[in-house]
């Protein structure tokens, strides 16, 4: 290891334990290491543009963003709550059922676990707060888990900035996510199938069939959303980026006009927020491409790839590796900082052992959300503390028969890769 990358990263490190905004640690990081190797500084400007004005594939993010925070600003979540009551309100526990629906249908709109728990997430823990068969834990750990499910059924913006960085098809890596997402969700109704009948919880009051109408008229455009956005990507009418673009109007169109829930106030309090939030993942993404030139300069990711191949593992063992190593570094590091610097440096490894990109993504990102449900970063578990207070050592007691449940889930689409890639494959995408 050389001295500047040694630089490289006690500045990123000093940076972060001084909770510096990580965007600016890694790009002082990048900075750094320029000035040791006694280069331009002017190639951090030279990267970080390159990096981000070429990438067509990079304007899904904000163009998400945007869709979520309308939607959750609008009556889209109560909507679809409603709606959801219907279908599965009536089994034991049936509020909590209730969210994981919701996050299914909310995942196909808005890409964003931090989305799916602040919206429809919140709506449903007020909802079973009410009740005192519902713990403040189990309505925390429930939203927490369900939220994993936004990145991993399609649209997913991790997704998009996997594809950004390893060149593998947005499309098949939705399509890769499908079957994985259903699967968690079912998985995840149940483990509250079986905790709502040991405890004996309560199911949802039948709604009268004359409601129904009303209620699935309320709930039809925002279900339309996913079935345009997924439809007009795979029959070819717009690419996954403009889909991003589709679906903002979409929100905005259902929220502004349709439903009139938008304020001039409230839409430019989303238009803030979503400015807010892309600049952070955009930062984040400038100071990364500092980071892999500074990597890739080094051949970090060759001399990887070459001590991978030394030890001569196959697919599966080096899957287990990579596994092993996310659901570590999770406990410390966010979510970008995983996706942007280290999924790289794993890249020329994983293309050496043939192992399949879309494969590998989808796993990857399953990795990173069960590092989002677990302390000491958790994410979510922050968010859904900071929405309602209720303390994160409830929810990891209350949280980890869901745990047990995503690792397993993990285990078995690394062991078993036709989980993700039956449906890119049967559609037509070369995955490989």
């Amino acid at each position: 290891m050389t001295l500047a990358i040694i630089v490289l990263v006690c500045v990123m490190v000093s940076g972060m334990l001084l909770r510096m905004p990580i965007g600016f640690s890694m790009l002082a990081s990048g900075t750094a290491y320029l000035l040791v190797k006694g280069q331009d500084l002017g190639l951090v400007a030279e990267q970080v543009c390159n990096g981000l004005y070429n990438s067509y594939v990079l304007l899904a993010v904000p163009l998400f963003i945007f869709a979520a925070n309308i939607m959750n600003a609008g009556t889209v979540s109560e909507r679809i709550f409603d709606f959801c009551r219907i279908l599965v309100g009536r089994m034991r526990g049936g509020m909590a059922q209730v969210n994981v629906l919701v996050s299914v249908i909310f995942s196909g709109m808005s890409g964003s676990a931090i989305a799916d728990a602040a919206g429809p997430g919140l709506v449903t823990i007020r909802q079973m707060l009410k009740r005192p068969e519902y713990s403040r834990g189990f309505a925390g750990a429930v939203v927490v888990a369900s939220a994993t499910l936004g990145p991993i059924i399609p649209p997913s913006i991790p997704m998009v900035i996997y594809a950004l960085v390893s060149g593998a098809s947005v499309g098949a890596l939705f399509l890769g996510g499908v079957i994985p997402g259903f699967l968690m969700a079912a998985l995840m109704m149940l483990v509250i199938h079986v905790i709502a009948t040991r405890r004996n919880m309560p199911r949802e009051a039948k709604i009268p069939m004359l409601e129904w109408p009303a209620i699935f008229f309320r709930g039809a455009l925002p279900l339309s959303m996913p079935i345009v956005l997924l439809g007009g990507i795979y029959s070819g009418i717009f690419t996954p980026t403009e889909a991003a673009a589709v679906a903002a109007f979409h929100a905005l169109l259902l929220a502004g006009v349709v439903y009139r829930a938008l304020t001039w106030r409230t839409f430019w309090a989303v238009v803030m927020e979503s400015t807010r939030g892309s600049a952070v993942v955009t930062l984040i993404l400038a100071g990364s491409f500092m980071l892999n030139y500074a990597f890739t300069a080094e051949g970090v990711p060759q001399a990887m790839a070459l001590w991978v191949d030394s030890m001569h593992l196959s697919q599966l063992k080096f899957l287990l590796l990579v596994n092993l190593m996310f659901l570590v570094l999770g406990c410390f590091l966010d979510v970008s900082v995983l996706l942007l610097v280290f999924v790289p440096m794993l890249l020329p490894a994983t293309k050496l052992l043939g192992v399949d990109l879309v494969h590998f993504g989808v796993v990857v990102v399953l990795n990173m959300m069960i590092g989002l449900i677990h302390p000491p970063f958790g994410m979510l578990l922050f968010v859904i503390k900071a929405l309602t207070g209720i303390p994160i050592g409830e929810m990891m007691v209350e949280g980890w028969p869901f745990l047990i449940m995503l690792l397993l889930l993990l285990l078995a689409m690394t062991v078993f890769p036709q989980i993700v890639l039956w449906l890119p494959q049967t559609m037509g995408y070369v995955t490989h």
